[in-house]
């Protein structure tokens, strides 16, 4: 069936929604405890939404439509504290963080969904190793041409989210070496990566979906999981590259960060977007998975190279007019905190291991970091 219209929303709306881990309290390894934590949350109105995810150790959690970064992080935080409260009830803990650092694959559950069971009998083994916990932002969009400019326009930025969401350096119990493993479990599926160039809403809509719904590999548009990817139904892009962070305070300036970028590329100042902007796209996105914000990323316009955290820092002086006139100058303070001095919580995750030598110490970590915050 043809793809529906692009849906009307405000413009630079935001939507936010954070995979959790359920962890036990005595290992700390995963647990499957999302049918009992689900029933318990279902007795109460839930600040939010709560759905299942892949597997029974994982749920995701979802704001409404916000605006504003306080009563994006209100709401986060309310969300937040009825799921510690839950989770106590259950003798059991929830945090972030882009991968368990300890768990197996092989042990994990598939949650009983007619959708999680077909992923599960199409891709096999790769449905459980998709065990993993990302943060995806939504952003309102006047139209489904605005919406695919915003799409392409937000490639060079691509490595700024990675890098700064990157929570995720072990993985089955090594440190990958890279900031973000997590992406490498989402790279392995056929419709990943980047989203086709094009920046006409009806000629993706009634000639690329049209051509590859023919095919039968797509029936709808959860069937690509592109780093970004546009969302009719809510009249939204996704950006789906981020690793779910330690704290929902770094999960509220993440999509502040990405509002103002997009306020400023809304006002056409920067070169149009163009199909050899992707020239470079797979290299940045694997130096931001490998070296998180040290790693080097090449501009797609200008071929000149800096550091991520250069460029993240350098965009943050272009964008704060809006952060200003968006009225998230927390947001600003946060993220020029992460670049320039605190650094992602990759980082933070590594000096924990560095000095406990036990992986559990991690995953303890994570859990004390999304009940309090950052220290």
């Amino acid at each position: 069936m043809p793809l529906e219209p692009f849906g009307k929303s405000n413009a630079l709306s935001l939507g936010v929604e954070l995979e959790l881990q359920l962890v036990g309290t005595v290992d700390f390894d995963l647990t499957s405890a999302a049918n009992d934590l689900l029933e318990l949350l279902s007795r109460k109105p839930f600040p939010g939404t709560v759905t299942p995810e892949m597997t029974q150790s994982m749920i995701e959690i979802a704001t409404g439509i916000q605006t504003r970064h306080t009563p994006l992080l209100a709401e986060l935080r309310g969300m937040r504290d009825t799921l510690v409260k839950a989770c106590d009830r259950l003798n059991i803990d929830i945090c972030g963080g882009g991968t368990h650092p300890f768990q197996r694959w092989s042990e994990q559950r598939v949650f009983a969904k007619p959708r999680f069971e077909q992923i599960s009998q199409l891709y096999g083994y790769l449905a459980k190793q998709f065990t993993v916990f990302g943060q995806h932002v939504h952003v309102g969009c006047a139209s489904g041409d605005d919406a695919m400019f915003l799409l392409h326009s937000l490639n060079r930025y691509v490595p700024h989210f990675i890098a700064l969401s990157a929570s995720s350096p072990f993985f089955q119990g090594v440190d990958t070496m890279f900031d973000s493993a997590r992406l490498n479990s989402v790279f392995a599926f056929p419709l990943s990566g980047r989203a086709p160039f094009m920046l006409s809403w009806d000629e993706f809509a009634n000639s690329y979906f049209t051509k590859m719904e023919k095919t039968g590999v797509v029936k709808s548009m959860k069937d690509f999981y592109w780093d970004i990817r546009p969302k009719p139904e809510y009249g939204t892009i996704e950006l789906r590259v981020c690793d779910t962070p330690l704290t929902v305070e770094r999960a509220a300036a993440l999509a502040c960060y990405l509002q103002a970028i997009c306020s400023r590329l809304l006002e056409r100042v920067e070169p149009m977007p163009t199909e050899d902007d992707y020239l470079v796209y797979t290299f940045n996105r694997f130096q931001a998975c490998r070296f998180g914000l040290d790693g080097t990323m090449v501009d797609p316009q200008t071929r000149e190279s800096r550091t991520i955290r250069e460029d993240i820092l350098a965009t943050l002086r272009k964008v704060a007019p809006h952060f200003v006139s968006l009225e998230s100058l927390p947001a600003l303070e946060e993220i020029e905190r992460c670049a320039a001095r605190d650094g992602n919580h990759a980082t933070h995750l590594r000096k924990v291991h560095a000095e406990t030598r036990n992986p559990q110490s991690m995953v303890q970590e994570s859990a004390r970091a999304l009940r309090s915050g950052p220290r």
